[in-house]
């Protein structure tokens, strides 16, 4: 664990937390407004904290060159995760003017 500094350590924990919290508050604010084009974004939002996990696990192994993998794994998910809510966002403005359009 020598790879990172405490400070960045920290910095890295509370993004994977405070995404975690986000996550269900995303879910929560869908539920209390009846929407589920919410539950889909914070479905999409999984991916994004998947490969924030990854990362930390690299670095948690002092990004050992034998877990060079584990970096693609990352990165993949962060591809298919920015894409995942992109399609989230768009899914929620189709349906916020299809009920302006009612």
């Amino acid at each position: 664990m020598h790879a990172l500094s405490l400070g960045t350590w920290w910095i890295h924990i509370t993004s994977v937390l405070e995404w975690m919290l986000a996550i269900v508050a995303v879910q929560r604010f869908g539920a209390e407004r009846g929407e589920a084009g919410w539950r889909w974004l914070a479905l999409a939002m999984l991916p994004a904290l998947v490969s924030a996990m990854a990362a930390c696990t690299w670095h948690f192994y002092d990004n050992n060159t034998s877990l060079k993998g584990l970096v693609v794994f990352q990165a993949a998910l962060t591809a298919a995760g920015n894409g995942a809510l992109a399609l989230a966002t768009w899914n929620l403005l189709r349906q916020q003017r299809l009920r302006d359009a009612e």
